[in-house]
């Protein structure tokens, strides 16, 4: 039987392999939690392997998407302030429910990147404040009609139980299902192994009560919680993990205080190019220093950016690369006015946990501390005249997904031509009605012009 030691020990074999992963120091840490070791060898069913294809994968996602850099400064609040996606209520196991109110989205009316950082906010919040426990997800499709059908977000919501939150799914709850997307669900099932068909749970407000009792459920849902939604900020303690938007002033070519603690190359520019459909640009900072140093690095718009490593720590004499990602959707014009701010200090030795790293930088007043500052150059000819990368490549999907959104399409023009359909039938049924009335008229009419005639 493998055990979360084992598994620790193959991931770090295979890390001195690739000494150059570049995960981020906070997925490093889940290394040293045994539970979040277990639930990837439950999620694996054991198998050592794939247990370390899975840590592997999620770490270098985690690091794709700069999950540990998403957080309330750094995500549009407006899509979390509306709240199609938040968390209430548990399930009959005890399981919190992350509720998402599917009538209040409609398809193409977001920046799909920018939902996704939501939802990985949520996850990422959930995953913390419930100590990895399972969790339902429970869509409420109440009121929806096809405009609210996203296939290509429930794709992604699946994928995220599939491949980067382990043994982190209880139940898929199916809340008041119209009939329009029972096609679209079936896809769906398809997407999910045996086991996650097995949750899928398909309720109305009648059984609604087998999953999830009514001192649990919302009063739209005829529960007793009357709660409407509204965003409470996550407490978190430690606030090394919570970025903080940097308001340093603008300096000189190769400004920064006194002392040769680190020296950085390029020394006050970083020159961003676009490759493979992005837009990067990278610099290498050296640790000058007799003593181990831990390094920060920060920028005026977060938002705008992902910095890979953002921190990290230097042993004497090594080198690190930082590369940064221009977020997708951002002009180069207004990109240009940023500035990066590199911070260092002293630490007695490189194997502190993160924990007294952070204790260090809020106890640094008396430290050496350095700070270097870096201006941002896009030359014109990398780019199009827009200052934007081009369309290619900014809308990949996988042919799953291809093939979801077409059902949509179908969906769609089936719509129209029920609506037509039935238009037709209406007008029939008027036409009929109109053409028996004008028979009866005209019975009548000649049954009194005989009686009239016998009359006479």
């Amino acid at each position: 039987m493998v055990t979360p030691g084992d598994l620790r020990s193959q991931f770090e074999a295979k890390l001195k392999d690739s000494p150059n992963h570049g995960f981020h120091t906070l997925d490093l840490e889940r290394l040293k939690d045994e539970k979040y070791l277990r639930r990837v060898l439950k999620h694996t069913e054991g198998d050592a392997k794939q247990a370390v294809e899975m840590l592997w994968d999620i770490f270098t996602w985690r690091k794709s998407v700069g999950a540990n850099d998403i957080n309330e400064s750094t995500i549009r609040m407006d899509y979390i302030n509306e709240g199609i996606f938040f968390p209430r209520g548990r399930d009959i196991d005890g399981c919190l429910l992350l509720i998402i109110k599917s009538k209040m989205h409609v398809k193409g009316q977001k920046e799909f990147e920018e939902i996704k950082k939501a939802i990985i906010y949520w996850f990422d919040r959930i995953e913390r404040e419930e100590n990895g426990n399972k969790i339902t997800l429970f869509f409420d499709l109440d009121g929806c009609g096809l405009s609210n059908m996203d296939m290509e977000l429930t794709n992604y919501l699946i994928s995220l139980f599939k491949s980067y939150y382990p043994f982190f799914l209880n139940y898929i709850i199916i809340y008041q299902m119209p009939w329009v997307m029972s096609a679209a669900f079936k896809v769906i099932k398809s997407l999910l192994p045996a086991k996650g068909v097995e949750k899928m749970k398909f309720v109305n407000k009648d059984t609604l009560k087998e999953y999830v009792t009514p001192e649990q459920a919302l009063t739209c849902w005829g529960g007793k919680d009357p709660y409407k939604f509204e965003f409470v900020p996550e407490n978190r303690s430690n606030s090394e993990t919570t970025p903080k938007k940097v308001t340093f002033a603008e300096q000189g070519d190769n400004q920064h205080s006194p002392g040769e603690m680190l020296r950085i190359s390029p020394n006050d520019t970083i020159v961003f190019k676009a490759e493979n459909d992005d837009i990067s640009g990278q610099f290498t900072i050296t640790n000058m220093d007799e003593s181990v140093v831990s390094f920060k690095i920060r920028t005026t718009s977060p938002e705008k950016f992902r910095v890979r490593p953002s921190s990290g720590v230097l042993p004497s004499g090594v080198s690190q690369t930082i590369i940064i990602v221009v977020q997708t959707g951002y002009q180069m014009k207004t990109v240009t006015k940023d500035r990066f701010l590199v911070m260092s200090v002293q630490i007695p030795k490189a194997d502190l946990t993160q924990k007294e790293i952070s204790d260090i930088w809020q106890n640094s007043s008396g430290s050496k501390v350095d700070e270097y500052r870096l201006k941002c150059n896009f030359p014109e000819k990398s780019f199009q005249k827009n200052g934007s990368l081009s369309d290619k490549g900014l809308e990949k999907t996988d042919s799953v997904t291809n093939a979801l959104n077409n059902l949509q399409m179908n969906y769609e023009v089936l719509h129209r031509q029920v609506n037509k359909l039935k238009m037709y039938q209406f007008l029939t049924l008027i036409l009929t009605a109109v053409a028996v009335l004008l028979g009866f008229l005209i019975y009548k009419n000649s049954n009194e012009q005989d009686r009239y005639c016998e009359r006479i």
